[in-house]
């Protein structure tokens, strides 16, 4: 636990430092106007990295909430069109993201596939799923009603609904890990399956549960999505879960399992919205937010490998050297 209080208070510490790195050359980046800009652009990571890291807590790993996203906000858009009112589409979309995300569970569980296969393999369905549906045909802005798009843009508080939502999701996601036995099931299962069984927890049910969750704020995420940009198309947020890993990787949410916080997702992202943000700003290509995102990974995974080497092993090889 200190490990994670520790992780968590120096990416808070390099957030800080970031910040006032940008504004010193750019004060205007760090006016309050523009922090909740730039909050608002992180909530969808932030929504997709709470439900990656419980996916990754379990040892498994989610490389289809992209995919459920825009298949997701898609459908949020076409019942736009059709007239459907607001509220039953957001039930839709976040029944439709957690049925795929139980698709993603069930196959890991009962037919104990990995979950990279799996994941991989439902993105290239529900990505071409949008296809069939549309025939590769865009949803514009003309083609959604007007309160579709002004709901995720309505400023409560000096916030958009968008991110009193993303706040909204991290409390509640906070209180199920802290103070629920599916959240500490989570923990248990990746980190030691063996016991968590015989404690009477079933490592394929936790599993199946986090891709619910997880698939639940993906489609939930979907709408957000379409409605705030106002378009809908096949490859709207391609390659957004690599940054949803990232967030998580960089958070401290350890890759193997068993060891995470809320806090360090929350982070994780916040972390990478700021640098995308701030990219055009300092007169870096967004392109380079891939190579970032890629690059803060290695660093992340390498710095965790690091922290949790064993000192056995030392006395181990100092036995070796004696006989």
């Amino acid at each position: 636990m200190t490990l994670l209080k520790s992780r968590e208070a120096i990416l808070a510490l390099a957030i800080l430092s970031l910040l006032a790195l940008i504004a010193s050359r750019f004060p205007a980046f760090v006016a309050p106007a523009n922090l909740a800009r730039v909050f608002t652009d992180t909530s969808p990571l932030i929504l997709l990295a709470l439900g990656q890291m419980a996916v990754i807590l379990t040892k498994c790993i989610d490389l289809s909430v992209a995919a459920n996203l825009a298949l997701c906000g898609m459908v949020a858009a076409l019942m736009n069109g059709a007239g459907v009112p607001l509220p039953l589409i957001l039930l839709t979309v976040i029944a439709l993201g957690a049925a795929l995300g139980a698709f993603n569970g069930l196959l890991v569980w009962a037919l104990g596939i990995p979950s990279i296969v799996v994941t991989l393999g439902t993105m290239t369905i529900y990505r071409g799923s949008i296809f069939l549906m549309t025939d590769g045909a865009w949803v514009n802005a003309h083609q959604m009603g007007a309160g579709f798009k002004a709901f995720p843009r309505q400023v409560i508080l000096g916030l958009p609904v968008m991110a009193w939502i993303a706040v909204l999701a991290v409390a509640l996601v906070g209180l199920l890990m802290t103070r629920t036995p599916l959240g500490r099931a989570f923990l248990a299962v990746g980190g030691n399956p063996h016991a968590a069984v015989y404690a009477g927890i079933s490592v394929g049910r936790t599993q199946f549960a986090a891709f619910v969750l997880s698939g639940a704020l993906a489609g939930l995420t979907g709408y957000l999505w379409v409605a705030r940009y106002a378009v809908a198309y096949v490859d709207i947020a391609s390659g957004f879960e690599l940054d949803v890993v990232a967030a998580c990787v960089i958070g401290g949410i350890a890759i193997a399992g068993g060891s995470g916080s809320v806090a360090g997702a929350v982070l994780g992202a916040l972390f990478l919205g700021i640098i995308k943000n701030a990219l055009p700003v300092v007169g870096i290509s967004p392109f380079w937010q891939m190579a970032i995102s890629g690059a803060a990974i290695l660093l992340a995974i390498a710095f965790n490998a690091m922290s949790r080497r064993e000192p056995g092993r030392i006395i181990l090889k100092r036995a070796e050297v004696r006989t």
